[in-house]
């Protein structure tokens, strides 16, 4: 028997991403990959996987599951996301180890847009292209996870060990920063002064490929169509009506309208965990900040495994005798 894990009902937006599909932008192949890549990085930090390895990505809520093993064992990160396994709550950021039959349930979040599942040994996949992540809308990597669909497992047995637990650490409210362009020369010196000074509101009419915001409308001073250029997540695109749009890791990869700036790397998983509804505001940064602040972004990144410990061993003795 094949060991897996079965879709029960799955929320309406899981999908296997991994580190993103790299080098194919200039054949036209979006790079997709983890909305939040930190978010990510612990999910497999906490089970043994390599960071970038594939996992299961939902939004919102990750729905019901069962475990077709004779054991495995999972993590949850990206928020607070409640979990049930049998009906039992158990707590997202650490380790749980299940048996085969056990049914379990990830409910949503408060502080949270994206959450992960990843497993031990992680999930027997064929990548396409250089890797396991889904791009909805050309196909590539599959589609939603559906009822009844399963995944398989790359083992069919964990062991009994000590679980594992992260401490994750706390999203900033500051600003989301920006390197203005490159057609921040299609504005106004105001109409850029004015993005940079606004709040706008991320909408529901967002997903993987783009977040529409609403605020205060943008005039652009050399017209809205340009000839098309190169895009990548985080470019902040202002089409004719004037409102932001927040491009994100399913992006296409070129387009014609003007780019009026760019999220940096390092804070674009804060800015697409912001729920529809909250407020965000933008700050610039010139290149050689953002240079260094990708620079220490990625270091942050490969020190996540070493924030892994160990939960502490469950105490044999007399409750009379228990530490308080």
């Amino acid at each position: 028997m094949i060991a897996a894990l079965r879709a029960v009902a799955p929320g309406p937006h899981v999908t296997v991403q991994d580190g993103g599909r790299r080098g194919w932008r200039r054949f036209g192949v979006s790079g997709c990959g983890a909305m939040d890549m930190p978010s990510l990085a612990a999910a497999n930090a906490l089970v043994g996987n390599q960071p970038a390895a594939p996992v299961l990505e939902f939004a919102h809520v990750g729905g019901s599951w069962e475990v077709l093993a004779d054991s495995m064992r999972i993590a949850v990160t990206g928020g607070s996301f409640g979990i049930a396994v049998d009906g039992v709550p158990l707590q997202p950021w650490r380790t749980h180890r299940l048996q085969r039959g056990q049914l379990f349930h990830i409910k949503g979040a408060a502080d949270a847009v994206w959450g992960y599942l990843a497993v031990t040994q992680g999930f027997d996949l064929t990548p396409e292209l250089g890797s396991c992540s889904t791009h909805l809308r050309s196909g590539l990597g599959g589609g939603r996870l559906a009822e009844g669909d399963t995944l398989p497992l790359r083992v069919a047995s964990v062991p009994v060990m000590r679980e594992r637990q992260l401490v994750p650490h706390a999203r900033a409210n500051d600003p989301i920063r920006v390197v203005l362009g490159p057609q921040d020369g299609y504005f106004r010196r105001d109409e850029v002064e004015a993005f940079l000074a606004a709040k706008y509101r991320v909408t529901h009419r967002s997903d993987r490929m783009g977040s529409w915001l609403d605020g205060p409308a943008l005039t652009h001073s050399g017209g809205f169509n340009i000839v098309s250029d190169g895009l990548v997540p985080g470019c902040i695109q202002i089409p004719g009506a004037g409102m932001p749009v927040v491009l994100m890791m399913d992006c296409q990869t070129i387009g014609g309208y003007p780019k009026l700036a760019t999220i940096v790397s390092a804070d674009l998983p804060r800015f697409a965990q912001c729920r529809p509804g909250t407020a965000v505001s933008f700050t610039m940064l010139e290149i050689d900040a953002a240079q260094i602040l990708y620079r220490g972004y990625r270091t942050a990144l490969a020190a996540i495994e070493q924030s892994v410990r160990e939960m502490p061993e469950r105490t044999t003795l007399p409750f009379w005798l228990r530490a308080t």
